[in-house]
């Protein structure tokens, strides 16, 4: 059976069945050659939770200038160079427009329609991007691509210092579209 367990695992993931927790990191690097055990300073790198009301956002700060340039060196060869038509093949999503698609028989998810807190974005970005190199990013460098983001779908001013003060009082269009979860261990960002 533990045979079996790792067959269903994915790369470097672990396993909850049958009530059994299985690493696959020496599973899937002996059994293909790739892979490895993730140090303590690549889980740093992403280990992060960034809460709407601005709990757990590092120290930095960044500018619609600066994330200007981050954006062209770092994410517009897969989102596109004015962010609501991704490259082609990239797998990449829009970040931007779809505003009012929502409801449509067409919705377009973007960061600009769908996300509801600001906060969404810095975290995605910390741990997620750039897809090739997820966590190479300053924190700085993220603080100025969300600015340069939210400033291009009109969310935010073009002059707005972002940081942790700055992306809690960001207010996106979708934040009152999603239905508020009524458990009392459910904190209430609003």
């Amino acid at each position: 059976m533990y045979t079996n367990i790792k067959k269903l695992a994915l790369g470097g993931c672990c396993a909850l069945a049958f009530g059994l927790v299985v690493s696959t990191s020496d599973a899937i690097a002996g059994q293909y050659g790739i892979g490895s055990i993730a140090s303590a300073a690549d889980v740093a790198k992403i280990d992060i939770d960034v809460m709407p009301d601005g709990r757990g956002a590092p120290p930095g700060e960044g500018t619609y200038s600066q994330g200007k340039e981050v954006y062209a060196n770092t994410c517009a060869a897969c989102h596109g160079v004015d962010m609501a038509k991704p490259v082609k093949g990239t797998g990449a999503a829009a970040l931007r427009g779809g505003r009012g698609t929502l409801a449509s028989g067409k919705p377009k998810k973007t960061v600009e329609s769908y996300w509801p807190y600001a906060s969404t974005l810095f975290d995605y970005t910390k741990r997620s991007m750039p897809f090739n190199a997820p966590g190479s990013m300053s924190d700085n460098d993220i603080y100025a691509v969300v600015a340069y983001i939210l400033a291009e779908g009109k969310i935010i001013d073009k002059k707005t210092k972002m940081n942790a003060k700055a992306l809690a009082k960001v207010k996106m269009p979708n934040r009152n579209g999603f239905i508020s979860d009524p458990r009392p261990d459910v904190f209430n960002y609003d």
